[in-house]
């Protein structure tokens, strides 16, 4: 690649890596004011987004417990409950795809996937936009803050089985997790820490319904207790303090930006400024580490799109509302056969990276949601286009920095047809792939 095509690339990460993809006009525009321009202006948050504005949030209520089985009252609290769980998603998708400044949202994703929590489960919606919203609040902050309000979230608590958690019969789920796939990684602690750090984690229990946390202290080991080199008594605030300000929390943190945002195949390098600008456990300087780092414009560090990353592209692309969908439910649907709805990740470890994610099914079903969204969507910047330039157009409406010999070949082919270059190129290597 010349240099105007690595700039290209570069910004074509920005946008995707750090946000959901262009709007149409950004690309172009980003492109003309270069990446240092660029860079700045998707990592600066501004104080209000006029994106957001229209959004409404969803209207959620304590449902309370479950009513009898084969009651009328049940049939009535199950309908209800669906209607709010998919309110929910969609509401979330309406912000990744409407935000003009889309970092937040895209960071509320990574924690989401972090502290991957499945509404399978904790089945009411209210604790689940909680747990986002506590999210979305720490998103960019710092991660000591946000750690010492997920430990005591209703929706993780009840996830990990925190409210059977008891100085009698302690539970160890939610220790093992917070350590191995919240703070600290693999290999960074013993047996014995988790069984410590689960009494430390006793005397808490959570109403499900509305995800409110209360502390029993008649259920909680209060005795001195020691782990990871230290010992004393602890609260779950003071015991998340504590292994959060681990040099191996830094470390675990470093590698999981690294492995969402530059590589999922190669690990993070021994020398990066991305540990070093968590020292404090700042999450903006973490990331902004990141997005400045020569990595973002290496040829090698190439990832392939998730079903939401290109769902919300694609979204953005088309200036499409996915609340204001003919069928929402439609969109949800398809996006459940890709595998990836928000507040449903597979497991504890949240989705999956990589190759994992281009199947020849999934291929289809991408082809069929493009269609469907294509139907409703504005295309007028590729009809508004000169035929010669559509291929041009083309790339810069979808963030792709530059179309293979073969790929432009094809988009060449069929350029005096918008709906079809479009459907094309949202299926090629170039915009699945981030090169």
């Amino acid at each position: 690649m010349n240099q105007e095509q690595l700039q290209r690339l570069e910004i074509a990460r920005l946008f995707h890596r750090f946000g959901f993809g262009p709007k149409p006009g950004e690309f172009a525009a980003a492109i003309s004011q270069g990446a240092a321009a660029t860079r700045s202006q998707l990592l600066t948050v501004p104080q209000s987004d006029k994106g957001l504005a229209s959004i409404r949030e969803p209207q959620l209520t304590d449902l309370g417990k479950f009513p009898p089985p084969g009651t009328t009252a049940r049939a009535a609290f199950a309908t209800e409950m669906r209607r709010q769980r998919r309110d929910l998603a969609i509401w979330w998708l309406d912000r990744m795809a409407l935000a003009d400044n889309a970092l937040t949202e895209r960071m509320t994703w990574f924690w989401h996937g972090h502290w991957a929590t499945s509404i399978g489960k904790v089945e009411y919606a209210l604790p689940m936009y909680l747990q986002n919203q506590r999210l979305r609040a720490n998103a960019l902050g710092n991660f000591a803050d946000q750690a010492r309000a997920m430990i005591l979230d209703g929706a993780l608590q009840y996830w990990l089985d925190g409210g059977d958690n008891t100085v009698t019969a302690p539970n160890e789920n939610l220790a093992r997790e917070f350590m191995e796939l919240f703070t600290l990684g693999v290999d960074r602690y013993f047996e014995t820490d988790v069984q410590t750090v689960a009494r430390a984690l006793t005397g808490y229990r959570v109403v499900r319904s509305n995800g409110a946390v209360t502390f029993n202290p008649k259920n909680h080991d209060s005795s001195k207790l020691a782990f990871l080199g230290t010992s004393g008594t602890f609260t779950a605030e003071k015991l998340s303090d504590f292994i959060v300000s681990r040099d191996d929390c830094a470390q675990f943190i470093a590698e999981r930006i690294w492995y969402r945002f530059i590589s999922d195949t190669s690990p993070l390098p021994e020398k990066n400024g991305i540990k070093t600008s968590f020292a404090k456990r700042d999450i903006a300087s973490a990331i902004r580490a990141t997005a400045t780092s020569s990595a973002i414009s290496d040829l090698k560090y190439s990832q392939v799109k998730p079903p939401i990353d290109w769902f919300i592209s694609v979204c953005r692309a088309l200036r499409i509302t996915p609340s204001k969908l003919s069928k929402p439910d439609q969109a949800l649907n398809f996006l459940d056969k890709l595998g990836q709805v928000p507040f449903s990740p597979p497991n504890v470890g949240g989705w999956p990276a990589g190759e994992a994610w281009l199947t020849a099914g999934s291929a289809q079903y991408r082809l069929q949601i493009a269609q469907i969204l294509l139907a409703q969507g504005d295309l007028s910047s590729i009809k508004q286009s000169p035929i010669a330039n559509r291929v041009d157009a083309l790339a810069d409406l979808l963030g792709v920095p530059l179309w293979s010999a073969r790929t432009q070949s094809a988009l060449e082919s069929v350029t005096e047809d918008p709906a079809r270059i479009f459907l094309l190129g949202v299926s090629t290597p170039e915009y699945l792939v981030s090169l």
